[in-house]
């Protein structure tokens, strides 16, 4: 078995990625079970490990992306590949990355299905309880990384409005709206009070509005979000939140340009949901690194990548959530352990010259991939 550790495309939507796909003790884990490792010089470096880190540990150093896909069976990455990365991929060949094909561009499915590739997105593997065990961990992060950003973004130095999240005594707190309810949504807000911040908290499933309010111990206002909830909550707040996710599925948006318009000068919003979408109106991707632009007066903030920003962390949690499946397909095999651990099934984007039935794409060929393990087992 050889797996490939790629350097990640860093000019795909203009967005610098520093995240890698295992850390050195993630490669040396798998080496051990006997697996050979390769990886592209320099794959891990914007994340602080160097390329001897990588030899220690068992894995080969190679100079090109495309003799680590010429030569992987399993390719462990963090971004989507280029189209032209997909023409080096080995038939049968299994891809395991954050991919959100549902907003890809449908030539982009094209050539992974030409090329037959097993195609599995973090963000959509899911156990039997419907939890994503991949995604969970850079949903906390990015929860707890949301009011450092929000907080900067207040400054007068980024065009904010200068206010302190926390406030001081006489001064009351930024209101911060944050619509989701989810893993995001909770570490936001948990993070956001830790701070002294007002927060509100808006979802459309009751179940996770009750366990928000008891984990947090009712120090949240937590509200249905129907129409008129939404543009009450966002318009008066100081920062809005999009922690919006169906998996697999473009973004709700929620927030139109016309609550945008009502929102304070120099109020800020932050859409984590951008890499499906997003779920406000304005939001969009820039080319610039920053990832910041007005509109109507108020600060965006549309990071697709934002755990990038903390690559190193970012890089161990992947290592870490990714290591049972790593584990199970080296001494195993990919499909059966397709077959034993269903969680991984469900994250198949493409498989044995199909997409997913779940892909907004009529004109490629798609099957139920799930059913399709089942019955080559």
């Amino acid at each position: 078995m050889i797996i490939g550790i790629p350097r990640e495309n860093e000019v795909l939507k203009g967005v610098e990625e520093k995240r890698v796909g295992l850390s050195p003790s993630g490669v040396r884990e798998v080496s051990s079970l006997g697996a050979e490792i390769f990886i592209t010089s320099d794959a891990g470096a914007s994340a602080g490990f160097l390329n001897r880190e990588y030899r220690s540990a068992g894995a080969q150093v190679v100079y090109s992306n495309e003799e680590v896909f010429r030569r992987a069976d399993v390719v462990v990455q963090f971004g989507r590949p280029s189209e032209s990365d997909c023409g080096f991929f080995k038939e049968n060949s299994l891809l395991l990355s954050f991919l959100h094909l549902g907003v890809a561009k449908p030539s982009l499915v094209r050539r992974l299905i030409d090329s037959k590739v097993t195609a599995i997105g973090h963000e959509i593997v899911q156990t039997g309880d419907g939890s994503l065990p991949i995604l969970r961990v850079f949903s906390e992060i990015a929860g707890k990384m949301a009011p450092h950003l929000a907080g900067r973004l207040l400054e007068n130095t980024y065009g904010g409005r200068g206010v302190l999240l926390g406030g001081t005594p006489g001064i009351p707190p930024a209101d911060v709206t944050i619509l989701g309810a989810g893993i995001l949504g909770y570490n936001a807000a948990r993070s956001f009070l830790g701070l002294g911040a007002s927060v509100y908290v808006l979802d459309h499933n009751l179940v996770n509005l009750s366990r928000m309010d008891q984990l947090l111990q009712g120090r949240v206002v937590t509200s249905l979000a129907n129409q008129t909830n939404i543009e009450k909550c966002v318009t008066f707040a100081d920062v809005v939140i999009g922690a919006v996710l169906v998996p697999g599925q473009p973004a709700p948006v929620l927030v139109t340009k016309e609550m945008v318009a009502q929102m304070n000068p120099g109020s800020v919003i932050i859409d984590f949901s951008i890499d499906q979408g997003g779920c406000v109106e304005t939001s969009r991707l820039t080319p610039s690194e920053d990832f910041l632009f007005t509109e109507q007066g108020v600060i965006h903030f549309c990071a697709p990548n934002v755990t990038s920003m903390v690559a190193r962390t970012s890089s161990y949690a992947l290592t870490n959530a990714l290591l049972p499946y790593l584990k199970s397909i080296v001494q195993d095999g990919v499909l059966a352990t397709l077959v034993k651990e269903r969680s991984l099934r469900r994250g198949l984007y493409t498989f044995n010259g199909f997409a997913s039935e779940q892909l907004p794409f009529s004109d490629l060929p798609t099957a139920n991939l799930e059913q399709a393990v089942d019955e080559m087992e």
